[in-house]
């Protein structure tokens, strides 16, 4: 018997099984806490469940202590205008004995709520089409403020919408959009128009009013590591980086993608779960192979054991963990009722990082349970420095549209919506429980800038916040000497971006940073440097660093440079680094690729000369397709030229990605229809062609 027709055979034993109860029923918070297999140096522990919280997919402690669970009981349905039943509850432990008993609605009738983050004694909340700003003025637990900040994102799939945010190192607010379209206002600034979202993830700064585009398109499980690497989620894709911010890509608007999403897992989409899948899975992914072998097709679907509900990605910077899981990132997967772990690598040679799975967890998960209600949807890291787990506990967690009507029949979407559970996970090495009470908002400056050496990251993000909210002291010496000699790399970018924030970052700061050993503290001193221009030549210098982060940082930066000496280096860099996916992007997203003196540099001093290495097809097609795009007409002439004294495979790379990039003008330049005709029926000789495309710009 071959393997394919072994997955037709075992759902089907599956589904006579589950004939009599095709679904499990709930368990109580104990019962379910006892199916859960746990990696075996950590205990569990419950911190919330029903009636106290409901249908939790995410929670934040702010700097007072308080803790905010947002809840969906609206899913998987879009509710009607005016009527969803998002909540944002307040969760009240008053024995301190570790476990909430009490619980108060802050804020009610949220459509699709999601994600929230603290702000100014309130509450910035995800809620499509919007983004609010929400806080309790007069003491009473109950948000009386409730200001749009944001509209016009996408709401059409709650799978799918604006969520996730995350303040960052560099004092931006990160929000994952899952590349879904919408035209988004920023209602404080109503001038600045509209962001067309399509395709991208959001960030936005409410100290300065700025609101713009950043590049991933994460779907629910986004996170930011200590440096502001930005990692996510995607239902089968458990762990993706976005390599370079979009802010450089779109500097010329010319490339032809602007993806620089990667996929780092080196384990791919396997995990081992302990449940059974479902019955109207299993009978979903019987039928869908039948087909597929029907069709003669070589494909499979799985209905277990792969990733298809990953979920909520976060890295773990607390300080209650063993030193082996600092940066690790955990992530649900609700389908499978499991927290698997992955453990980042990065090696001085390369500028992305690969997720691995730990030595101990080759062949099991961090966390697995038999229960199929376990639905681990997101995490948080508290003031203690634990990792809370947030379970949405549900019968069913699946969009009901990609379910069969005839499967659909007997399922409850919405059996469960009275349930939640959320879990502490702390080592078991604590002798004794850590304490969560915290209250940072009456600290002063001082101690507010003590806490950004703080071993747990909860503390070093809410002291930046703090401290930006609150705003510049009238005299500040202690931030310069942190910057300037401090021996923790992460909390001398912590007091850098507190300076920035409050507009006294200065050129000594940022050398100070520029010339530190850590590769990331570099990475930053180069993006602050972008604001001085003295810093030029330490740019250029070390855009040949040996470690490959601060370099293709700096030929990043350098791209924002136009002058004959920068783009001498970056040709230079790229007939040397052009192999390389990242250092190509870097290079070519650059301002000035769209200049003749770049042109020229690339072809005449870079030493790029024609070989047999296909990756430089890829230069030349990019190469010709942004400025095809560009429609620069001195830019292609001296490129057209040189290519005329190519050989056939840079000519027909060129043809290729000039065709593409000039299609942009087809309806403003009719003239142009005669090379792309020419083109697609291969009628004329490259150097005919070549000559059509610049005789008619």
């Amino acid at each position: 018997m071959n393997i394919k027709n072994l997955l037709f055979i075992l759902p089907a034993i599956l589904i006579v099984s589950c004939q009599d109860q095709k679904y499990a029923d709930a368990l109580s918070p104990e019962a379910s806490m006892a199916t859960f297999d746990l990696h075996e140096d950590f205990v569990v522990e419950l911190f919330a469940a029903e009636p106290h919280v409901w249908d939790p997919v995410e929670m934040v402690f702010d700097e007072k202590g308080g803790i905010y669970v947002v809840e969906m009981p609206d899913y998987p349905y879009k509710p009607e205008e005016g009527k969803g039943r998002g909540r944002i509850r307040l969760l009240k432990d008053t024995n301190g004995d570790g476990v909430v008993d009490e619980s108060v609605i802050f804020a009610d009738g949220l459509p699709d709520a999601t994600s929230m983050l603290p702000w100014k004694g309130g509450l910035i909340v995800t809620s499509a089409p919007h983004i609010y700003y929400l806080k309790d003025t007069n003491g009473d637990e109950k948000a009386d403020v409730k200001e749009v900040l944001f509209e016009g994102f996408f709401e059409n799939n709650s799978e799918a919408q604006i969520t996730n945010l995350r303040f960052g190192l560099d004092n931006w607010i990160y929000a994952a959009n899952n590349g879904q379209p919408g035209d988004v206002s920023y209602l404080r600034k109503p001038e600045a128009g509209q962001l067309t979202m399509r395709g991208a993830d959001f960030r936005f700064r409410l100290d300065t009013d700025e609101f713009e585009l950043e590049s991933g398109t994460a779907q629910f499980g986004h996170t930011l590591d200590d440096w502001n690497n930005k990692f996510f989620t995607q239902n089968t894709l458990h762990l993706q980086q976005a390599v370079i911010p979009r802010r450089y890509l779109e500097r010329h608007g010319h490339l032809s993608s602007m993806n620089v999403n990667l996929n780092i897992s080196d384990h791919d989409f396997e995990m081992f779960q302990q449940t059974p899948p479902p019955y109207w899975r299993a009978e979903r992914t019987r039928r869908r192979n039948i087909q597929y072998q029907e069709q003669n097709l070589d494909r499979v679907e799985h209905a277990e054991k792969y990733f298809t509900g990953a979920s909520g990605g976060t890295v773990y910077n607390g300080d209650a963990f063993p030193e082996a899981f600092q940066g690790n990132i955990f992530t649900g997967d609700v389908a499978g009722n499991l927290i698997h772990r992955d453990v980042l690598v990065k090696s001085p040679n390369d500028a992305v990082f690969t997720a691995q799975r730990a030595p101990e967890e080759k062949a099991r998960e961090f966390l697995a349970s038999t229960d199929p209600w376990f639905r681990p949807t997101s995490f948080t890291i508290g003031p203690d420095g634990y990792l809370y787990v947030l379970d949405f506990y549900r019968q069913h967690i699946e969009t009901p549209v990609s379910i069969p009507d005839d499967l659909k029949a007997d399922m409850d979407f919405m059996y469960g919506e009275h349930h939640g559970r959320i879990y502490r996970i702390r080592s078991k090495n604590d002798s004794e429980r850590r304490a969560s009470t915290v209250d940072l908002s009456k600290a002063s400056t001082s101690q507010l800038i003590e806490l950004l050496a703080h071993p747990n990251g909860w503390y070093r993000s809410n002291a930046q916040r703090l401290l930006l909210e609150k705003g510049a002291p009238e005299n500040q010496t202690s931030l310069d000497e942190i910057v300037q000699n401090h021996e923790t790399p992460q909390t001398r970018l912590h007091a850098a971006y507190v300076l920035e924030a409050w507009g006294l970052l200065t050129a000594a700061h940022v050398e100070a940073l520029l010339t530190h050993s850590h590769p990331e503290v570099q990475r930053h001193g180069l993006q602050l440097a972008e604001r001085f221009p003295q810093f030029r030549a330490t740019t250029l210098a070390l855009s040949s660093h040996e470690n490959a982060t601060v370099a293709l940082q700096a030929l990043l930066s350098t791209g924002n440079f136009t002058d004959k000496k920068s783009l001498e280096t970056l040709a230079l860099h790229l007939a040397k680094q052009g192999e390389n996916r990242w250092f190509r992007t870097a290079i070519l997203s650059a301002k000035g690729v769209t200049e003749p003196a770049f042109v020229t540099a690339l072809f005449e001093t870079s030493g790029f000369r024609n070989s047999e290495d296909t990756w430089k097809e890829e230069v030349i097609r990019e190469t010709a397709h942004i400025l095809g795009s560009n429609g620069e007409k001195k830019s292609l002439e001296a490129f057209t030229q040189y290519l005329t004294q190519s050989e056939d495979a840079w000519q027909k790379a060129g043809l290729d990605g000039l065709s593409r990039g000039l299609k942009k003008h087809e309806e403003t330049k009719p003239e142009l229809k005669a090379f792309l005709d020419a083109l697609a029926e291969n009628t004329e000789e490259p150097a005919v062609l070549f000559k059509l495309i610049t005789s008619n710009l």
